[in-house]
């Protein structure tokens, strides 16, 4: 997966993309990030899609538009129409695509892109993972499917026996990124498996267990990206039985402290390091301080050392040599979806600097605006003040 070019895709009316192994895409609610995102997958992941959709009882059918309905959800069918223009690659995508082909039965399609949604929290109803069949026909396919891969990860191994400990588990994640999520969201709270009446995460803290709705917002939200991680980096011994080479990761930031999110920057860190190239959809400016430090790190060419500093975290050869790679073979870019009288542009924002002319750029699509105005106006009521 390459570079993306769309002309008059739902919202969008045109822009190009050209993935890095990091690639933020920043812009306003309804500016189309989602909806490019859900046809990422659609074009890597097609024919997986459909053997799935087949399991559980849908009709990829003949009519492109019931199609479009049936993987985007409910009303999603007029993003594309006669004047859509997608191309992938290099190669021009037509609603040809959309129609059912066919699909060899002695072929086991693996998935290539690992998708996790915005709506991640409704995958855990009551503090455990929902079945696919459990929602609406109008549902997104890339929630269900989400929900359904937490699902069979519980039903693994890891998910046996009364009051196991799911976190922290010495054997999942490095220390460091245990402790790291630990000092940001959990604070000491074990998550323990209750099998009491019927399955269900609860947080262990000393004598009490508490139900997963009596959580913070930023616990509940951050625990689908947990077992998330817990599929893409399985235990050494354990080997991984699928293809994945790409993540969408929506808004991470989530019902997060800033603390926090620089938690899932270091997840998400030895995600590119295991070689994986992620996408995220944010509204935060951390994650993009994070992309504009990095970038000006690379460019002066400064020690590992900066990072450690950067992060507030213990050095140890693990950390150091995810570090390493991150410096010096991995790349950044950012793109932001311009709304502009209802209509969207994708912009290259890659270089985030801010003395640009391009306010675009300068603001980083619009999540620095805010500080800037605000520092500029005591700046100058301090200098009135002054005077």
């Amino acid at each position: 997966m390459k570079s993306i070019e769309i002309d008059s895709f739902g919202p969008i009316a045109h822009g190009k993309i050209e993935f890095s192994d990091i690639t933020f895409l920043v812009g306003p609610q309804a500016s189309g990030k989602s909806i490019l995102l859900q046809l990422l997958k659609l074009l890597l992941d097609k024919k997986q899609i459909r053997t799935v959709l087949k399991q559980y009882g849908y009709v990829w059918g003949s009519d492109y538009k019931d199609n479009l309905d049936l993987y985007f959800g409910e009303g999603m069918s007029s993003i594309w129409h006669s004047e859509t223009r997608v191309v992938y690659d290099g190669k021009r995508i037509d609603e040809k695509f959309l129609s059912p082909g066919r699909i060899h039965a002695q072929t086991v399609e693996e998935e290539k892109l690992f998708y996790i949604p915005a709506q991640r929290v409704v995958c855990l109803a009551n503090g455990w993972p929902r079945f696919f069949s459990d929602y609406e026909t109008g549902n997104p396919y890339v929630l269900k499917n989400f929900s359904e891969t937490l699902r069979r990860l519980m039903e693994s191994p890891m998910g046996k026996g009364s009051n196991k400990l799911i976190f922290p588990q010495t054997n999942r994640l490095k220390e460091s990124l245990r402790e790291s999520i630990n000092k940001s969201i959990f604070h000491d709270g074990q998550i323990v498996l209750d099998v009491a009446n019927k399955k269900r995460f609860m947080m262990k803290i000393k004598d009490a267990k508490i139900p997963f709705m009596a959580w913070s917002a930023g616990q509940k939200e951050f625990m689908p990206l947990l077992l998330s991680l817990y599929w893409l980096c399985p235990p050494a011994k354990i080997k991984r039985k699928d293809n994945i080479k790409y993540i969408v990761i929506e808004e991470p930031e989530m019902g997060l402290h800033p603390e926090a999110i620089k938690a899932v920057l270091l997840q998400c860190i030895e995600l590119i390091a295991r070689d994986y190239k992620i996408i995220i959809s944010t509204h935060s400016p951390v994650l993009l301080e994070f992309a504009w430090v990095i970038k000006y790190l690379q460019k002066f060419k400064a020690p590992v050392d900066a990072v450690f500093e950067l992060f507030d975290i213990h050095k140890n050869a693990f950390m150091r040599d995810m570090f390493t790679t991150l410096l010096k073979e991995k790349d950044i870019s950012a793109y932001f979806f311009k709304m502009n009288n209802k209509e969207v542009n994708i912009k290259d924002i890659s270089s985030l600097d801010a003395s640009d002319d391009d306010n675009g750029i300068a603001n980083w699509g619009g999540l620095s605006d805010f500080a800037s105005k605000a520092s500029e106006l005591v700046s100058k009521y301090y200098k009135e003040q002054g005077e």
